[in-house]
């Protein structure tokens, strides 16, 4: 008799009906990639990808050093609220 249980996890309906996509062309399905995404993680001792928050990425330090040198330089553009969301629906 297997030793398996159920474990039962919360993910936008969306994301899930992506995911189970994704693995069936892989030829799994979710419950096998959930098992394989954890005996990865447990034989690695971390997660078997990087994880990164784009703001820290160096293209966007780059983009946010240049900001702030044409700030001190007085090269900004100052605009309202009114403004930017009038710029948003263009």
């Amino acid at each position: 008799m297997s030793d398996s249980i159920n474990v039962t996890i919360r993910m936008d309906r969306n994301i899930k009906q992506q995911a189970e996509d994704m693995f069936n062309s892989f030829g799994m399905n979710l419950s096998t990639a959930v098992n394989v995404f954890i005996r990865q993680s447990l034989r690695l001792g971390k997660m078997p990808f990087s994880i990164s928050d784009p703001f820290y990425s160096e293209k966007n330090q780059a983009r946010l050093r240049e900001s702030i040198a044409q700030y001190k330089a007085g090269k900004m553009t100052v605009k309202t609220m009114d403004e930017l969301e009038a710029m948003e629906n263009e």
